[in-house]
């Protein structure tokens, strides 16, 4: 295991369906990390998914639990090794029920720095941005 990870907790209404909403993705469940209030979706060896049940997530804060559905709360971006790479998520996370949301004036600024990006709403609210970037020394 790596020395640096990261878990980002979701709040989900259905466990069984965004399990296999991720795992259109390609990404694997970590069944040790598994029961029938979280899965732990692994993206890759430093970056993971728990998944909790809307009645689990409140254990892990005494704040209140957001409406991800109808506000926005965080942004998740994803860098990834290609443009094509981005094409390949978003295909995937709207074939297992994603809308995507289309902004122009960021798309083109986006291609002006050399970017590519696409934002996706899965099916709990959660905001994705999986993006490439055309950097010195980068993906």
């Amino acid at each position: 295991m790596s020395s640096k990870m990261i878990f980002i907790n979701l709040p989900v209404t259905d466990l069984g369906w965004s399990k296999n909403f991720y795992e259109a993705f390609g990404w694997k469940v970590n069944q040790a990390f598994t029961d029938e209030n979280a899965a732990c979706i692994v993206i890759d060896d430093n970056i993971c998914l728990m998944l909790l049940t809307k009645e689990f997530f409140p254990t892990f804060s005494s704040r209140p639990l957001s409406d991800t559905v109808s506000t926005i709360g965080a942004v998740y971006a994803l860098a990834l090794a290609s443009a094509e790479a981005v094409d390949t998520l978003t295909a995937a996370a709207l074939g297992a029920g994603a809308t995507e949301v289309v902004n122009a004036d960021k798309r083109a600024q986006e291609a002006r720095v050399g970017m590519h990006g696409r934002t996706f709403i899965d099916p709990d609210g959660h905001q994705w941005e999986p993006f490439w970037m055309d950097y010195p020394g980068g993906n």
